[in-house]
C-alpha cells in the first residue's frame, strides 16, 4: 500500500476509534456484547480483511502496515479488536500461507468481507503450552477424515463459520509430527460450541469450548500435507505474536494518554499531581517502555516483510510488549489512585483486559523458552 493510502486508512481508523468506539466502551463492557452497527462499520472499513490479499478482496497490508494500523485501532478496548482479530490473524493466516488455490477462492473473499468469521482451534484441556500434544483425532476414512475431540478457550467460536483445527492424524508419531491442520465449516454435523466462559476482562469478546463428535471433514479440507499441522500452527503464531505485540502497544498508548490527562487535572496539596516527581517517574517509565515496544514491533515486522526469520524477534516482542502493557496498566491505576479502582474511570477495566496478553498465543514463559532456544541455535 502506498504511503498516502496507508495514511488515509490510519486517519480513518483513528477517527473511528475516537468518535465511535471509545464512547461505546462502557456499554460493551456492561452488555458483554459489541453492537451490530459497530461491527458493520468495522466491515465497511475493511478491518476484517486487513491481512487478506487484495486479489481476494482484502487490503493486503504488509506486517508493518498491519502493526501500524493496530497501534491506532487498539487505543480503544481490546474487545473491539477481538471481533475481527481472528480473521486478520490466526484464524485466516494458515489458509493464506498454506491453502490451495481452491481453498483460498472458496473462503478468503468471505473472510475479507467479514461475512465469514474464523477461529483457530489448537488449545485443548490437556494441550495448552504443550501444543504438540493435541489429542483431538482425525482418522482417515477414504474421502474424508472423522474428527473427534474437544478444543478449549477458542476465541470467536460462537460467531465463527470456519475453524482451523489441529488434530492428530498419526497416533504412532508423538509430538507435533503427528498433527495435521483442517478447515472445518461450522455447519458440519457433530460440531458443537459450548456456552461462553466468564472471564476476568475483555467483556464483549467471547471464548468457548468446541466439540467434535464424529465430524466428517472432506479430504479437500485438509490444510497442507498430513503431519504439517504443527508447523503451520507455529508459523501462524509467529505472525500472530507480532499482531498481539502491536495491540499491546496501542493499549499502552491509550493508558498513557489517560494518565497524563488525569495527572494534569487532579490536584493534591494545592497543585496538579503531575508536578510531583514520583508521578513524573511513573509517566516517564510508561513512555520509555511503550516507545521501546513500538520499536521492537516495527523492527521485527520489517524483518518479516523482507522474508527473514523472525521466530526469536516475534517471541521477544510478544514477551516484552505483553509484560510492558501490564506494567503501564498497573501504573495507570496507581496514578489515578482511588479513582483507578472505580469502574467509572475505565482504568480498572483496562487493568483487567490486558492480563490475558501474557497468556494467549503463547505465555510469557513459552516466549522465554523460544527465545533461549533460538539463541542457542544461532549461537548469539
Amino acid at each position: 500500500m502506498d504511503t498516502s493510502t496507508l495514511n488515509e486508512l490510519l486517519d480513518a481508523v483513528r477517527r473511528f476509534v475516537n468518535e465511535r468506539l471509545i464512547p461505546l466502551e462502557a456499554k460493551v463492557s456492561e452488555d458483554d456484547a459489541i453492537p451490530d452497527d459497530a461491527l458493520a462499520e468495522m466491515r465497511a472499513l475493511g478491518l476484517f480483511g486487513l491481512s487478506i490479499p487484495e486479489e481476494f478482496g482484502g487490503l493486503g497490508l504488509s506486517m508493518e502496515e498491519e502493526c501500524r494500523t493496530m497501534f491506532e485501532f487498539c487505543r480503544c478496548s481490546p474487545a473491539f479488536r477481538s471481533a475481527f482479530g481472528t480473521n486478520v490473524g490466526i484464524g485466516s493466516q494458515g489458509l493464506v500461507m498454506f491453502g490451495t488455490p481452491e481453498q483460498k477462492a472458496k473462503y478468503l473473499p468471505g473472510i475479507a468481507a467479514g461475512d465469514i468469521v474464523t477461529s483457530f482451534a489448537l488449545t485443548e484441556p490437556e494441550a495448552g503450552s504443550d501444543s504438540g500434544s493435541v489429542r483431538t483425532k482425525a482418522e482417515f476414512r477414504g474421502d474424508h477424515y472423522l474428527l473427534n475431540g474437544s478444543k478449549r478457550y477458542i476465541t470467536n467460536a460462537a460467531r465463527a463459520s470456519l475453524f482451523t483445527v489441529m488434530a492428530r492424524t498419526n497416533q504412532d508419531v508423538k509430538g507435533g509430527g503427528g498433527v495435521s491442520a483442517f478447515l472445518v465449516p461450522r455447519d458440519l454435523p457433530g460440531l458443537s460450541v459450548s456456552k461462553p466462559e466468564k472471564k476476568m476482562g475483555q467483556q464483549g469478546a467471547h471464548i468457548h469450548d468446541v466439540n467434535f463428535d464424529n465430524v466428517k471433514v472432506p479430504v479437500e479440507n485438509r490444510l497442507g500435507e498430513e503431519g504439517q499441522g504443527f508447523r503451520i500452527a507455529m508459523q501462524v503464531l509467529d505472525r500472530g505474536r507480532l499482531h498481539i505485540s502491536s495491540v499491546c502497544v496501542g493499549v499502552a498508548e491509550r493508558l498513557i494518554e489517560e494518565s497524563v490527562r488525569y495527572a494534569a487535572e487532579r490536584k493534591q496539596f494545592g497543585q496538579a499531581i503531575a508536578s510531583f516527581q514520583m508521578i513524573q517517574a511513573m509517566l516517564a517509565d510508561c513512555r520509555a517502555e511503550a516507545n521501546a515496544g513500538r520499536a521492537m514491533v516495527l523492527e521485527a515486522a520489517r524483518k518479516r516483510d523482507r522474508g527473514e526469520d523472525v521466530v526469536m524477534d516475534a517471541a521477544a516482542a510478544k514477551l516484552f510488549c505483553s509484560e510492558m502493557v501490564g506494567r503501564v496498566a498497573d501504573r495507570a491505576v496507581q496514578i489515578f489512585g482511588g479513582s483507578g479502582y472505580v469502574a467509572d474511570y475505565g482504568v480498572e477495566r483496562f487493568y483487567r483486559d490486558v492480563r490475558i496478553f501474557r497468556l494467549y498465543e503463547g505465555t510469557s514463559e513459552i516466549q522465554r523458552v523460544i527465545i533461549a532456544r533460538e539463541m542457542m541455535k544461532q549461537g548469539k
